[in-house]
């Protein structure tokens, strides 16, 4: 397979070398030159005689490494046989999170393809600016989940969509071979490109190496969390986040556990799914953690030993609330699809409650002015980190921005205290972060331009109890049009149907005018104090 014509395009369109940030402690990580990530997560399990031991868990059914194995292995020749598949190419995958993700995943990298995770809710709009941007002409995707891909299809570049779920892959791939010789890629291959949309709506990808999946286990999971086979790993973050990645499927295949993969994971669910299940390590928002808490009526969660915290702030009543009813202290972190996974974190051992923690095995630390020099301890300043991960834009001009000095910006604004812990203080760009999720006022305000009542508008992040932040829209509306709820919920069910329904403006305002700069630019932090 090695005399394979391959696919450039990720070398390519990586930024210039001079951008990157310095990645420090590879040394000691001491990675191959060749490595292909699928064999140390998936290959070597089995070989290693977990080949019968529960890899994933979903309420239908309990999947072995070995049969989980075979089915990306059957995928891998499906991608080379029939789709042509070069070392390289992108495969786009769009699916909840589920068996057959999982297997999608490990078969593209097995065949030296590149996976491009998508979510669920995505729709047409948005698919087209990832498959255009990544330049992906395959894509595997649930069979629930068609027709916004198909829309898609129509407008771009992308040639094939495979469909599983009792569908036609599943059918492809009943007759090859269960095993493959795995493409040889360079532990500096890429891998994966993650998407993540930015404050202009306009989603970045961020492109990871094979070493990269390797590294964050190394980093993070092993000293914090000390896996063992005997785990089992659930949460709420989908696989198309590297949050949910990493939390629900690397992790647990690295030290040979279990991980319990829901297509819904509300409150509920996921409460309900814990208890049924055993899950002893869980991953979700501090969101979640809250809505949970309401929903927890004895506070046994027996089988849980450790709970993880990222994607936004965990206030410290969160931690307190949740500490005074289970007996359990959640884990802080925070990551970035940058820099693929969770970079400072708290341990079991050492938890301040309401700091996010200290770096992670690997990583450093600092708080800069707006020059990059680093200011003393208690200043409030810039984040900035850097470590054996970091951000490599796909032909973005943004890397300058997020890469300064050879250290990774990351866009929040942290004060560290005189003992070294880090203590989050706000987002220093426009992001909304509500429940988790990322979202992009600008990205929301299209949206709505796009209706045929609305003037102008404009979208920004309200504080709110339960989800961190709200997105709110303030819309001016044109003449002849009644500023009525009728319309509000009109307004808001067509963002829903537009972009991402998660996206929507939970709050909604009618005005007459908007507060401008003089050469009309939207005056945002007015409309934040109002």
């Amino acid at each position: 397979m090695t005399d394979r014509e391959m696919d450039t395009f990720a070398i390519d369109n990586l930024p210039p070398v001079e951008q990157w940030p310095e990645f420090s402690n590879l040394a000691e990580l001491d990675y191959p030159e060749k490595l292909n990530c699928a064999e140390n997560f998936l290959d070597d399990a089995v070989a290693e005689g977990f080949g019968e031991h529960t890899v994933i868990v979903t309420p239908d059914q309990e999947y072995s490494y070995a049969r989980l194995q075979k089915d990306a292995n059957r995928i891998a020749h499906v991608l080379l046989d029939d789709c042509g598949l070069l070392p390289g190419n992108r495969v786009l995958l769009r699916a909840p999170n589920s068996y057959m993700m999982a297997a999608c995943w490990f078969g593209v990298v097995k065949a030296g393809g590149i996976a491009v995770s998508t979510m669920p809710l995505f729709r047409a709009k948005e698919l087209i600016v990832m498959i255009e941007k990544a330049q992906i002409k395959t894509a595997l995707c649930d069979a629930r989940l068609a027709d916004e891909l198909q829309s898609a299809k129509s407008d771009s570049i992308l040639e094939q969509i495979l469909l599983f779920g009792e569908s036609e892959l599943e059918k492809m791939m009943s007759g090859k071979p269960e095993t493959f010789e795995n493409f040889p890629t360079a532990a500096d291959d890429t891998c994966m490109i993650a998407f993540t949309s930015g404050t202009t709506g306009n989603p970045k990808g961020t492109m990871h190496f094979q070493r990269d999946m390797l590294t964050i286990c190394r980093a993070y999971s092993e000293p914090i969390l000390a896996p063992t086979p005997r785990d089992r790993f659930i949460g709420s973050p989908p696989l198309a986040f590297t949050f949910g990645l990493g939390g629900q499927l690397l992790f647990p295949m690295y030290a040979r556990a279990s991980t319990i993969l829901l297509e819904k994971a509300s409150p509920d669910l996921l409460l309900s799914a814990i208890k049924k299940y055993q899950a002893s390590i869980v991953f979700t928002s501090p969101t979640a953690y809250r809505f949970l808490l309401s929903e927890l009526k004895d506070g046994d969660l027996s089988s849980v030993r450790t709970c993880v915290s990222a994607g936004e702030t965990l206030p410290k009543p969160t931690w307190d609330s949740w500490k005074e009813k289970t007996g359990l202290e959640i884990l802080d972190g925070i990551g970035s699809t940058e820099l693929l996974h969770i970079f400072i974190s708290s341990s079991a051992d050492d938890i301040r409650p309401g700091a996010t923690g200290k770096p992670v095995n690997g990583y450093q630390a600092k708080v800069v002015d707006e020059t990059g020099n680093e200011v003393p301890p208690g200043t409030t300043g810039k984040l900035a980190v850097k470590g054996p991960t970091g951000c490599r834009y796909l032909a973005d001009e943004r890397q300058k921005n997020y890469v300064q000095n050879d250290w990774n910006l990351t866009g929040d604004t942290y004060k560290m205290d005189e003992d070294g812990y880090f203590w989050f203080q706000a987002r220093t760009d426009d992001m909304i972060i509500s429940s988790g999720y990322n979202i992009a006022g600008p990205e929301v305000e299209a949206a709505l331009m796009t209706h045929e009542s609305v003037m102008e508008c404009a979208v920004i992040g309200i504080p709110d109890e339960q989800r961190g932040s709200l997105v709110k829209a303030l819309v001016v509306l044109k003449e002849g049009f009644s500023a009525d709820e009728l319309l509000a919920k009109e307004l808001q069910d067509f963002v829903k149907k537009t972009i991402a329904p998660f996206k929507y403006p939970r709050a909604l305002d009618f005005v007459d005018s908007l507060p401008k700069t003089e050469t009309g630019k939207i005056q945002r932090f007015k409309l934040r104090q109002v």
